[in-house]
């Protein structure tokens, strides 16, 4: 992995702070897996470590809102359901999708993000908010759980 300079950094943040000022709640309807995974690479991808963010969905599914809720280190972040729920109750989601990064390259899901995702599911059923995808993304690209059977 290449090292960046703080200049390159800081043009990166910049440039992706532009692209996401973009995204309107009429340009991104969650329909289509490849744009919703290359938005959600182009909010952590690059980042040295780790963050677990979701999109806030309407009824129909466009985008009210993405927000990164948790900041972690280079191998992990701690994920509260609580927080969750409350994030999505705050804007009135009927549905939402997580995304988070893995700084490693390497898009396997572990045990651990396995298991958050079941809790998170779990917590948002009690208030029928439905989660149509987990992704985790890389500079090299992004697995999703649902394309993989597990949501």
């Amino acid at each position: 992995m290449t090292t960046l300079t703080a200049e390159q950094i800081d043009t990166i943040d910049s440039a992706i702070s532009i692209l996401n000022g973009l995204y309107k709640k009429q340009d991104l309807l969650a329909t289509s897996p490849e744009r919703v995974k290359q938005f959600c690479q182009l909010q952590a991808a690059n980042l040295e470590h780790e963050i677990f963010g979701m999109l806030l969905l309407d009824n129909q599914h466009w985008l009210i809102d993405s927000v990164i809720l948790f900041r972690g280190t280079i191998d992990g972040a701690s994920v509260y359901p609580r927080e969750v729920v409350k994030e999505v109750l705050s804007v009135n989601a009927a549905a939402c999708i997580f995304f988070h990064n893995h700084p490693s390259g390497l898009a396997d899901p572990s045990d651990a993000d396995r298991r958050i995702t079941t809790r998170l599911i779990d917590a948002l059923k009690l208030i029928d908010v439905r989660v149509l995808d987990h992704l985790i993304v890389t500079f090299n690209g992004a697995y999703s759980f649902a394309e993989h059977g597990l949501i």
